[in-house]
């Protein structure tokens, strides 16, 4: 088995008012997985989450990423790594234009001139924004924002991508064109959602949190498939959704969904 991208051991976490959001959670992730990270709310997805790039430390346990313990000293290179995309575009779309948004992190690590400009290129290229490079950020749609906040993560050149409801409030063309993306990239993923039909045509594995702990971790086929344990965690399909015939369709795809 290769060295994780994510190893979480033992962490606990509580908040000021005595919270506890996570309380001894194990996780491993290695490279190339596409994980997605179910629960209801309250169980400690975010609060995990924040804590794979230093935004929160842990009270007892350990976090590294890539081998190197996620700590103070290491925050610079572990968010590097590490690429957070969050639920609304516009906390990490800002600059006067798109361009300049996706320049912006590299350009902090002291990246200058032609090198630069092949990073933001790249990363533009990589999300189908190249086009939109001189436009201002709020011109552009709700979908297209989302994309260049993936691409803003993407020009850091992380080693795994962590996507905070990535689907949430796209249409369904632009839930088609950002999974085609996320398919494309190829980077180790964990997506944060509540979309199980999302998770489903984009993941192979799945975790579930409940009250701050892993409650399962598994093929996502093998957990979506156990009801008792995802209405135990109030984890639900959309009315009419067939599950059964998606999973067959599935597995005759070799394990590719449209």
């Amino acid at each position: 088995m290769s060295v994780p991208t994510i190893a979480v051991r033992g962490v606990s976490f509580a908040y000021p008012d005595g919270r506890r959001a996570l309380d001894g959670v194990d996780l491993h992730i290695h490279p190339g997985e596409r994980v997605a990270l179910l629960g209801p709310n309250g169980a400690g997805k975010t609060t995990l989450v924040l804590h794979l790039n230093g935004i929160l430390t842990p009270q007892r346990g350990t976090v590294e990423v890539a081998g190197i313990p996620v700590v103070r000293e290491h925050f610079v290179e572990v968010r590097r790594r590490v690429g957070i995309v969050f639920q609304d575009p516009d906390d990490q779309v800002f600059m006067p234009t798109v361009r300049e948004d996706v320049a912006f992190g590299p350009a902090n690590l002291g990246l200058r001139g032609a090198e630069l400009e092949a990073r933001v290129e790249a990363a533009l290229t990589a999300v189908g924004m190249q086009e939109r490079r001189d436009r201002a950020p709020h011109h552009l749609s709700f979908g297209e924002r989302r994309l260049v906040s993936i691409a803003t993560v993407l020009a850091m050149e992380p080693e795994i991508l962590v996507l905070d409801e990535p689907s949430a409030n796209l249409d369904p063309a632009g839930r088609r064109e950002l999974a085609e993306v996320l398919r494309r990239l190829g980077l180790t993923m964990l997506m944060v959602t509540h979309d199980l039909p999302y998770a489903l045509q984009l993941c192979d594995r799945a975790v579930i949190m409940g009250a701050g702990r892993i409650a399962a971790d598994g093929p996502i086929e093998r957990i979506m498939a156990d009801r008792s344990l995802m209405a135990a965690h109030r984890l639900e399909l959309p009315l009419g959704f067939d599950l059964d015939l998606v999973l067959r369709l599935r597995r005759e795809a070799g394990g590719n969904t449209a």
